[in-house]
C-alpha cells in the first residue's frame, strides 16, 4: 500500500504548490484512492508531479464539509468520470467560522455541487467500500480528549449552532497485514478517532495520515499544555507512526514531536510512505 500527500500547507518538493488543505493518495493492489482534493484544484498538478494518474482513481472520499478539503471536488470531476464520490450527507451543510464582532465566515463546500449529485454517495456511519477499506464517523465525542472549536458552527433555520460534525468521516485501509487510518482535520479530536479506528479493526492502525486539529491552542496555556501532554503520552502507547500536518499547527507539532520523536513525522506535500 502506497500514500502520498498531494496537497497540504507545506510542500517537501520543489515545484509542488503549497495551499491551505488536504489531499491524499492511497494506491492499494485494487484500488487507486483520492482522499480530499484541497481548497482548489492546485492538488491536481501537484499529481501530475508527483506521478499519480487522476484520472484512473476508482474511489474518492470527502472527509468533512469544509471548503479546504472540498473545493477541488468540481476539478477532479472535471478530470475523472469514473469514481463515485463518498460523503456523509451533512457535509452539504451550510458551515461557517463566527467571531464576535465580524460577519460570519462561510467555509462550507462550494455552493453548486447539485451538478455533480449523481456522482455522490451518501455514506453510513459505518460503511465497507471494498475489501480492506472501510468508513466510519461513529465517534464518540469526549471533549476532554480535543481542542475546543468553538468558532465552528453551522447556520440552521434556528440560527448559527455549534458544529457537531457529524459531516465528517475517516477512511481504514487494510492490505498484507498493514492498516492506514486517514483523518481529514479530526475535529472529534484524534484519541476520540483512534478509540473508534481500533473498535473498528481490532488494533490500533500501523500508520496514521491526517491533521489532529490542534493550531488553534493558546501555547503554553495550561489547558494546551495538559492537552498536548495527555495526547502525547496516549499516542506513544503502542507502535504507530503519525503522519500529521495541516490544522495540527507549528506549535503542538513540536510538543508531541518532544514525546514521540520520530513517530510523529510531517505530512507535506510530497510526502510519501509505503506500507
Amino acid at each position: 500500500m502506497k500514500i502520498i500527500t498531494l496537497l497540504e500547507n507545506n510542500a517537501c518538493r520543489p515545484g509542488l504548490s503549497p495551499a491551505r488543505g488536504l489531499s491524499v493518495y492511497v494506491e492499494t493492489k485494487r484500488h487507486k484512492i483520492l482522499f480530499d482534493m484541497g481548497p482548489d484544484a492546485s492538488f491536481l498538478a501537484n499529481a501530475r508531479l508527483l506521478g499519480v494518474d487522476i484520472s484512473a482513481v476508482d474511489i474518492a472520499v470527502l472527509s468533512h464539509g469544509h471548503s479546504d478539503h472540498g473545493g477541488g471536488l468540481t476539478a477532479f470531476c472535471e478530470v475523472n468520470d469514473r469514481a463515485k464520490i463518498y460523503l456523509r450527507r451533512e457535509a452539504l451543510g451550510a458551515y461557517y467560522a463566527v467571531l464576535p464582532g465580524r460577519e460570519p465566515n462561510y467555509i462550507g463546500l462550494p455552493h453548486g455541487l447539485e451538478k455533480l449529485s449523481e456522482r455522490f454517495v451518501f455514506a453510513e456511519n459505518c460503511q465497507e467500500l471494498s475489501r480492506g477499506l472501510r468508513l466510519f464517523s461513529d465517534v464518540e465525542d469526549d471533549k476532554s480528549l480535543r481542542a475546543v472549536a468553538a468558532k465552528l458552527q453551522e447556520k440552521t433555520e434556528a440560527g448559527f449552532l455549534p458544529d457537531g460534525f457529524a459531516h465528517e468521516q475517516h477512511l481504514l485501509a487494510e492490505e498484507d497485514g498493514k492498516a492506514v487510518l486517514l483523518v481529514g482535520c479530526g475535529h472529534l479530536g484524534i484519541l476520540n478517532t483512534l478509540r473508534a479506528a481500533k473498535r473498528h479493526l481490532g488494533r490500533m492502525p500501523d500508520a496514521v495520515f491526517g491533521g489532529f486539529h490542534l493550531f488553534e491552542l493558546e501555547p503554553e496555556s495550561p489547558e494546551a499544555n495538559a492537552l498536548i501532554s495527555a495526547t502525547g503520552k496516549a499516542l506513544l502507547e503502542g507502535s504507530t507512526v503519525y503522519y500529521t500536518g495541516h490544522c495540527t499547527g507549528e506549535w503542538a507539532y513540536d510538543r508531541l514531536h518532544e514525546i514521540l520523536g520520530d513517530r510523529l513525522r510531517t505530512m507535506n506535500g510530497g510526502t510519501a510512505a509505503v506500507l
